[in-house]
């Protein structure tokens, strides 16, 4: 009877103490553990900015992009010392919007 009692009384310690520690359990984990970008830089525009297809000026214009829209930098592509282009996305809402929607691009510097 007192090793069923014992064996009972472990069983419901680890019951109540082990998922604190799994992943899905109680404890937060710090931001330094969670798998967030850590490089993500963001823009917002001062001017009217036409968003291209791919880094060249004779490529094709996607859309218009206005003034105090904000950008996620995606990657920076350097053709010379005076030509920079940015690969950038638009927030979106993924599930609202439609899904043919254009949301990145490339933005000449």
């Amino acid at each position: 009877m007192i090793n069923n009692f014992l064996k009972n009384f472990c069983l419901i310690i680890f019951a109540l103490i082990a998922p604190i520690t799994l992943p899905a359990g109680g404890i937060q984990k710090t931001l330094d553990q969670n798998k967030f970008f850590s490089n993500i830089n963001e823009i917002i525009l001062t001017s009217n900015t036409s968003l291209y297809s791919f880094p060249e000026i004779n490529s094709r214009e996607l859309l218009i992009i206005d003034i105090g829209t904000t950008l996620s930098v995606l990657r920076n592509w350097k053709v010379s010392e005076s030509e920079i282009w940015v690969r950038v996305e638009l927030a979106s809402n993924k599930l609202l919007d439609d899904p043919n929607k254009i949301t990145k691009g490339w933005i000449k510097m």
